[in-house]
């Protein structure tokens, strides 16, 4: 299982994914960083079967709020969280189910962030969704 945290530690609410991408890291898990760009993105997940994607949100719901999507939904470009990211992970999902190297389970998990701005510390609410998330997903590496 590889872990992929999307994000910019220095943009506020952005910095989530690179967060747990972190703490997954430290305490022994195989998880990197990416800045979210779609070539990166594939590269990283290239010989891996399950791959878990965590990445800020701009949604419409409470800021820490944490949506689950299925990348092989076939509608995920057109159902994809609002990133913060040009040409990004919803980009990369769709070039690699076109060339048919989508690893065999790819999820993502956005956290509804607020604030993007640079210089800007995480919120707490996503602070706080970070710390479970971490704890959800050493579950889920372990069962």
């Amino acid at each position: 299982m590889l872990f992929i945290g999307i994000g910019n530690r220095d943009r506020g609410d952005d910095a989530v994914g690179v967060w747990v991408a972190e703490e997954l890291s430290t305490l022994g898990y195989d998880a990197v960083v990416c800045r979210g760009e779609a070539t990166e993105l594939m590269d990283a997940w290239e010989g891996h079967n399950r791959v878990i994607v965590i990445d800020a949100i701009r949604a419409e719901c409470d800021a820490g709020t944490i949506l689950l999507l299925d990348a092989h939904d076939e509608t995920f470009a057109a159902n994809s969280l609002p990133s913060s990211h040009a040409f990004g992970l919803a980009d990369a999902i769709e070039l690699a189910r076109a060339l048919g190297t989508l690893p065999g389970e790819l999820v993502v998990y956005g956290v509804a962030g607020i604030c993007f701005d640079t210089g800007s510390p995480m919120s707490d609410a996503v602070f706080a969704a970070a710390q479970q998330l971490v704890a959800n997903l050493m579950e889920e590496a372990d069962a």
